[in-house]
Order: C-alpha cells, then sequence, then structure tokens
C-alpha cells in the first residue's frame, strides 16, 4: 500500500508514464502508417520484384549476305545457360557443373561469375554456359528442380556456313568486355553478349545485332517460373516487349570469286589478293593467307588455340589486304611514267641504254637484265629499272611523292574496314623530319618501288582501277546495301569518287598500251602467263625484303612477289592486286595466281560475249594444304 503522502508524487510519476507510451505508440502508429499507407506501394513493389523477373527476349543477327544474295554469315538454333545469383546456391551450382561435364577452369570461371556478384545485380541473370548441346539442354530440363537459379534461353548463334571463306571480310565476334559494359550502362548490352570484333560484324554492329525484348514474369524463390494465373494477379502493366531484328547486310563481294581468290592463294603459306569493279570501285573479293576459322573465334576458343593464332609466323588474324604495308617494287613504276611525262620530262619515244646497271657516284644500282636501248613502253613492259633510275633522278623525290598520292598511295583508301593502314610515300620533308640526311639515291630507289615507299594490296588495286577507268580515284566498297528482314532496302551506297585524277587522257591510255605489252609483248615480263581467252594488262612487281639481325646486320629475306592488273585490256571490267609474301619472282608466282582469277572471273562468274549463256558450274573446292 503507498503511504498517503507519496501518491501525489505517483500520480506526477504515472501521468509521466502515460504520456511517454502515449508518445511511443503514436510514434510507432505513425511509423506503421508511413510503411502500409504512404510508401506502402513501394515497399510493395520492392517485395514483388523478389519474385517479379525481367527476362529478356533475345533478338536475331542480321545476316550477312554476298552481292547475289547468298548467304556468307547466318544463325543456327542454340542454346545458352544463364544463372541468377539470387536464386542460385552452391548446390545448384554443383550440380550444373555436373550436369554439363565441365572441366575445372571452366566450373571455377562458372562459380566465380556468379558468386561473385553483388547488390542488385544478383537479380540479373549471368551467362554460365553459351551453345549446349541437346544432351545437356535434357539434362537440365529433368533435374530443373534441382537446379535453382539456372535457366536456359534459345538464341540464335553466330553460323559461318562457309568455314574460313572471306573470313578477314566478314569477321568474327566474341563476349563483350567489362570496360564495354561499363561504359555502356546497360543500355545495349549485358553479360555474356557476343559483339562483332573484326569485319563487317564489327565495321556494321550497330545495323546488325537487332534491338532485344523483355518480359517480366513470376518465379518462386528457387528462381523457377510459376504459372500464368498467379502472373495475372503480380503482374501490372506492359508484360511483354517484342524484339526487333537485325539488319542485313548486302555486300558487294561475290561469294563464288572469292572461292576462286582464295583457291588460288591455298597454294602458297602467306599473301593476299584483291579484285575490284574497274568502274566502281566495289570490292568483288578480297582474301588474305592464312585465313582463321570465324566459327572457333565466335565460339569456344581454347587457349591453346588462342596461342596458336597469335604465334602463328604467317599472321592469320592479320587481313594483309589493308593492314600490311608492303615494298610495290616495278608495280609502282606507273608512277614515275605519269610524273615523267606529264611534267613533260621525258616523252614516250626517250630512250635510255640499259647496260644491266645505272651508275651513281661511287655506287651501282642493278637492273634484273641488259635491256639495251629502251624507251618507255619498252621500259615498262620488260621491267627495266635503268630506265626508272634514270626517269626517278630527272623527276625528283617530291614530284614522285606528289603523283603518287594523287592516285591514293600513302594514304587509307576510305574502305572503312579493319583498321585500315596508310602504307607510306617519302618526301624530302620526310626524311628532314627523320633527321636523315637525304641523298639522291633515295629517289632513286623510290623510282623501283623501294626504299621507305610501302602500300596495301587494296592501295595497289585501286591505283590500276584509276588507270583502267581513264583516271576516276574511287573509294573502295564492300557493302552494296543494307536490307530489313523482309528484304527492304533501308540504306544503300552509290559508288564515290574520292577524285578525278589530273592526268591527260592520252597519258594514261598510253600507259594503259604499256601494261598490256607487259603480258603481250614478246619480251614483256607477264608473256608467259597470258590468257588467250581474254586480253588483260598488267604488271608484275619483285620487291626485295630484308631484316636487321640482333647484331644490326642487313639479312636479305625471299622478294615478295606482286602482280596488278586490269582485264579486258581494251575495255576494263575488273581490277586487281595479288601479293605473294615472299613468293620469289612475280613473273613464275604472282602473275599464273592473277591470272588463273582472272580466267575464273570470265568462266564461271561473269562469262563473256557469246560465250554468256548458262553459267558454267565452278569446280569443287578444293581442300587447303
Amino acid at each position: 500500500m503507498i503511504p498517503h503522502g507519496e501518491i501525489p508524487e505517483f500520480r506526477q510519476r504515472y501521468r509521466y508514464l502515460v504520456a511517454l507510451v502515449g508518445v511511443s505508440f503514436a510514434i510507432l502508429v505513425g511509423r506503421l502508417w508511413q510503411l502500409q499507407i504512404i510508401d506502402g506501394d513501394h515497399y510493395r513493389r520492392q517485395t514483388e520484384d523478389n519474385f517479379v523477373q525481367e527476362t529478356r527476349i533475345p533478338t536475331v543477327r542480321g545476316l550477312i549476305l554476298d552481292r547475289k544474295g547468298r548467304s556468307l554469315v547466318a544463325n543456327r538454333p542454340s542454346y545458352d545457360v544463364y544463372v541468377t545469383p539470387r536464386f542460385a546456391t552452391e548446390a545448384s551450382l554443383d550440380r550444373l557443373i555436373q550436369e554439363l561435364s565441365l572441366n575445372p577452369d571452366a566450373a571455377e570461371l562458372l562459380k566465380r561469375r556468379v558468386l561473385q556478384v553483388r547488390g542488385v545485380a544478383r537479380f540479373n541473370p549471368r551467362l554460365a554456359v553459351r551453345d549446349i548441346s541437346r544432351d545437356q539442354l535434357a539434362r537440365i530440363e529433368t533435374n530443373r528442380t534441382a537446379l535453382a537459379g539456372v535457366s536456359v534461353e534459345a538464341v540464335a548463334h553466330r553460323s559461318y556456313a562457309h568455314g574460313n571463306l572471306a573470313a578477314h571480310v566478314v569477321g568474327y565476334m566474341n563476349e563483350v568486355s567489362p570496360p564495354e559494359l561499363k561504359k555502356d550502362r546497360g543500355k545495349t548490352y549485358r553479360p555474356g553478349d557476343l559483339v562483332g570484333r573484326f569485319g563487317v560484324e564489327r565495321m556494321y554492329e550497330n545495323h546488325l545485332r537487332g534491338v532485344p525484348g523483355r518480359e517480366r514474369i513470376v518465379v518462386d524463390a528457387k528462381g523457377i517460373r510459376k504459372g500464368s494465373d498467379v502472373a495475372v494477379d503480380l503482374l501490372k502493366g506492359e508484360r511483354r516487349v517484342e524484339p526487333q531484328p537485325g539488319h542485313n547486310i548486302v555486300l558487294t563481294i561475290d561469294v563464288e570469286l572469292q572461292r576462286l581468290v582464295e583457291r588460288a592463294l591455298n597454294q602458297f603459306p602467306a599473301g593476299a589478293a584483291v579484285v575490284l569493279e574497274a568502274q566502281t570501285g566495289r570490292v568483288l573479293a578480297s582474301a588474305s593467307r592464312p585465313a582463321f576459322e570465324p566459327n572457333l573465334l565466335t565460339g569456344r576458343l581454347t587457349p591453346e588455340e588462342g596461342r596458336r593464332l597469335i604465334n602463328d609466323p604467317h599472321r592469320p588474324l592479320i587481313d594483309k589486304v589493308v593492314q600490311e604495308n608492303y615494298f610495290p617494287g616495278s608495280t609502282y613504276k606507273v608512277i614515275p611514267a605519269i610524273a615523267g611525262v606529264e611534267e613533260k620530262l621525258i616523252t614516250w619515244d626517250d630512250t635510255v641504254l640499259c647496260k644491266g646497271w645505272h651508275s651513281f657516284g661511287r655506287r651501282s644500282f642493278r637492273c634484273a637484265h641488259v635491256h639495251k636501248k629502251v624507251d618507255l613502253h619498252e621500259a615498262i613492259a620488260r621491267s627495266c629499272n635503268v630506265y626508272f633510275y634514270t626517269l626517278a633522278e630527272q623527276v625528283g623525290m617530291d614530284a614522285l611523292a606528289r603523283y603518287a598520292r594523287l592516285f591514293g598511295l600513302g594514304a587509307a583508301t576510305g574502305l572503312g574496314l579493319n583498321d585500315e593502314v596508310a602504307g607510306h610515300i617519302p618526301s624530302k620533308a620526310w626524311y628532314a623530319a627523320q633527321k636523315i640526311p637525304f641523298r639522291l639515291g633515295f629517289t632513286l630507289n623510290a623510282g623501283i618501288g623501294q626504299g621507305n615507299t610501302k602500300v596495301t594490296p587494296i592501295q595497289i588495286a585501286t591505283l590500276y582501277a584509276a588507270i583502267a577507268n581513264g583516271g576516276t580515284l574511287y573509294l573502295p566498297q564492300i557493302v552494296e546495301r543494307i536490307e530489313d528482314g523482309k528484304g527492304l532496302v533501308v540504306q544503300s551506297f552509290a559508288p564515290r569518287v574520292r577524285r578525278v585524277v589530273p592526268v591527260a587522257a592520252a597519258t594514261l591510255s598510253r600507259v594503259r598500251a604499256a601494261l598490256r605489252g607487259v603480258v603481250e609483248d614478246p619480251e614483256g615480263t607477264a608473256r608467259e602467263s597470258r590468257l588467250e581467252e581474254v586480253a588483260v594488262a598488267g604488271k608484275t612487281g619483285t620487291a626485295q625484303v630484308t631484316r636487321r639481325s640482333n647484331q644490326g646486320k642487313t639479312i636479305w629475306l625471299a622478294d615478295h612477289s606482286w602482280f596488278a592488273a586490269f582485264a579486258p585490256a581494251e575495255k576494263p571490267e575488273i581490277a586487281l592486286a595479288v601479293l605473294i609474301e615472299h613468293g620469289g619472282k612475280a613473273a613464275k608466282v604472282a602473275a599464273p595466281v592473277a591470272m588463273e582469277i582472272i580466267r575464273g572471273y570470265f568462266k564461271y562468274v561473269a562469262p563473256r560475249g557469246a560465250a554468256r549463256g548458262p553459267q558454267a558450274s565452278l569446280p569443287a573446292p578444293e581442300s587447303a594444304p
């Protein structure tokens, strides 16, 4: 019993206690009001999001077709395995590894990809294994209840039906990298997506890839999809957005000619060839040897296979048509010939006595033969170095450089494929910038396509196409048009002129006649390779190649072998350049290869005159050595 004197004090404390309880209760009610009424929708959505999952509907990547609509790159049905870290467990991952028979390295990579994910990213599916077999798919479906967080996605996998045919043109794909994902910020790609890395796959990635769709689904605590009745109760708003397929890319390449070109190159370890339409600049075929296998690079490339490609001395990952510089050798002699005539330093009738060498100070610059007295036509047809040493002295280094650049040498052609290199055309200013004292001997070497003169095969092809068509230098073109999935044209590309070279028509006409003499004159350097069925104009080029040893000594390597040409000589349709790395004498190596390509073009791809009609069938492909 509380003493009477303490009752007022108790009542005072009681009031405080009641007030404290009341305030606490009011705070609790207010908090419940906030959570359930004010923020109720927000937290309800968060709770639902634990079980409402947005899945991506894969799109179909566009096709790559040749100029006649024949498929070079298509898609095939495939299945990829994804794991959602939020729903996966150690046990389900171990079971997945067992069902897929993954090796220890692949198993470790899979676990690292899944278990190291933190934050809200745990709700995003992560690619586990790409392109599983149907047996693996059956095992996953059979053991679905034991594979928490595991899902299988039907996708269209890239298929290069012709193997390594036109590999450097069409390119390949591989997985998007973490830095690219970070830069993209989830707008376009997600982990595991493939992206074009080379060739047209890279060049037209934005058109080819398409736009994925999305679908919101309901899953249980194990990440397994719930039925439609549950989905109706939980899902509000738009549940599905359909994917948009990628555009098809129609190339200027002719697959039959491409096969002919690659068959002609396959007898050599390394080389390149490119064929253009002389009147438009469109690329009809482009081949670099050796080639890589796009299906391998786009699929599961093992470390051993990757090292083999990288360490191959013949560099299969380099597109030698546009990515490699070479001494042009005698294919370059048309430049000093044009420069000398245009600058009125010589006429076509002026002669030079070739004794087999050209004396310059204490040095002798040698020729391959003793040609005796030759004029400009004969000097081109018989490839007389002495004539062009003499001519280069008269023209000078800077004038040579100026005319070479007019015809597109020393600069990227603008093809836009595979990080094209510019080559190099030397000038006096360049030697000064390099702090190299200029000597007239540099000009003599430049006059025959040696010294510091470097070009790419695509540049030589465009040079000879310009000579063939009367002086129009085209921007070479590899894509003719872009189509949607229904075949409707989205964008087309007309031939583009870089410039009309300011050279007299008469000069180019005489150069064309001299180039025809290379093949048809009795002493022309390519006489042995001439064709009966079509007149060819062209130029052999045997380029000397050296390298420096570790001790600083000059080591002479086997010569590069060139042949540049156009045909028919009287009304050119195609122009081409063939390069065989370390092939030796051009007349014996590159010229026959080029003639084989030209013969095949007019027999199988574009039969001429009375021969036109039912097109002949190409011979069956042969396996490359």
